[in-house]
């Protein structure tokens, strides 16, 4: 009999554990920063992850939930530099999206402004925020950092981003002349992308 007790108490918190899984990232979904809240002051882990494999924190930045973000980003074991399965931060994600305050926030909380790989200066670069990438920079990242193919930000910034952070990347001393795996320069990404002024003066700039 004690032992059948014990069983249905198990089975209930488990179904009590599942419910509030649901709940978190339901309330994420709908930037409901009341619900995550009382989740969290009930024991549930901040860095919990979705079946996708992202974290709340990353997902809230992701959609533009800020007041979801903002309750996470105040939980004292929040995991600023978790990864997805894509090895993505939610510094990264925060810096393709152009949020200059997000990204400043999530450094004064102690996210790393570098990693092997992919980095917050290539999503940055990326983005549509130039403010972004001067703030990375100023925060000493890595200017000429590689990716895994050895692409750099300003590779990223000369393909997808805004002309003017490719003129801030070259201001602060980023390399025209590199290459990455397949051979492509700076100027061949900006090829790729037709900006073709861009692409003669990143060869000029290269020769």
């Amino acid at each position: 009999m004690r032992n059948v007790f014990y069983l249905i108490i198990a089975s209930m918190i488990s179904m009590a554990q599942a419910g509030s899984y649901e709940d978190f990232f339901q309330a994420v979904a709908n930037d409901d920063a009341s619900t995550i809240r009382a989740l969290l002051q009930r024991g549930f882990d901040p860095n919990a992850r979705d079946p996708q494999g992202q974290t709340g924190l990353y997902l809230a930045l992701r959609s533009n939930a800020s007041q979801a973000a903002d309750t996470l980003l105040k939980a004292p074991s929040i995991d600023v530099d978790a990864l997805n399965e894509a090895g993505e931060t939610a510094l990264m994600m925060a810096s393709l999206k152009g949020h200059t305050e997000w990204v400043r926030r999530l450094l004064d909380r102690g996210a790393k402004v570098d990693k092997a790989g992919w980095t917050a200066l290539h999503y940055a670069a990326t983005g549509p925020e130039p403010a972004v990438v001067k703030l990375l920079l100023e925060r000493r990242a890595v200017i000429d950092a590689r990716s895994p193919n050895r692409s750099t930000p300003l590779m990223m910034a000369a393909q997808y981003g805004s002309e003017a952070s490719v003129e801030l990347l070259l201001s602060q001393g980023a390399d025209p002349r590199a290459k990455n795996d397949l051979g492509l320069g700076v100027a061949d990404f900006a090829r790729l992308a037709k900006r073709d002024e861009l692409a003669a003066k990143l060869d000029r700039l290269a020769r």
